[in-house]
């Protein structure tokens, strides 16, 4: 049986979208250690059909000398989310349709090892509200962005966790790892 293993960068008013805000404060190594770790244990990639046709083109033509997870974006199988089909072809992927909570377990306990999530707020919400996230990874930088998507909307159910691990990088960055209650 498999977990859900969430990643988001997200500024400290909860602000997720387009994060190129977070190039300022650089990539600390062992940010890249803790990803690395989700990534080498996560067999498939869950993606709302928004952020896989923006994570498409960005990944697609990387290599390993580009980027070192250029390998795990392009080659793993990715599961799309969401009632219209994807305008973008990438790497092994299958459109799995509208949110069902019921299919979503049934891709959990089909799957061995972590299914892996970026971005995808409204896929993510979804799953937590639903109970479905195992691991919500989030990496908290210094700083209020002031406008953008919300991880948390107005529209998002009160959602408890539990917290699993945590560390702090040199360039201000907090790695909290929250589960479930």
């Amino acid at each position: 049986m498999g977990a859900i293993a969430v990643h988001e960068f997200i500024a400290l008013d909860g602000v997720f979208e387009d994060p190129r805000w977070t190039f300022e404060y650089g990539f600390h190594p062992k940010m890249g250690e803790t990803i690395g770790a989700i990534t080498e244990a996560s067999t498939a990639i869950l993606l709302g059909r928004t952020t896989f046709e923006m994570f498409a083109p960005a990944w697609s033509n990387r290599t390993v000398d580009d980027d070192p997870g250029a390998p795990f974006f392009n080659d793993t199988h990715k599961y799309v989310v969401g009632s219209q089909k994807p305008r973008v072809e990438w790497g092994p992927s299958t459109r799995i349709g509208p949110y069902d909570p019921v299919q979503i377990r049934q891709l959990k306990d089909g799957t061995d090892g972590l299914i892996y999530i970026s971005g995808s707020g409204t896929l993510v919400r979804a799953l937590l509200k639903d109970g479905l996230v195992d691991d919500l990874h989030l990496f908290v930088y210094p700083v209020a962005i002031g406008s953008g998507r919300r991880l948390w909307d107005d529209s998002a159910d009160p959602t408890k966790l539990r917290l699993k691990d945590h560390h702090v990088y040199d360039n201000g960055v907090v790695h909290l790892d929250y589960g479930p209650i």
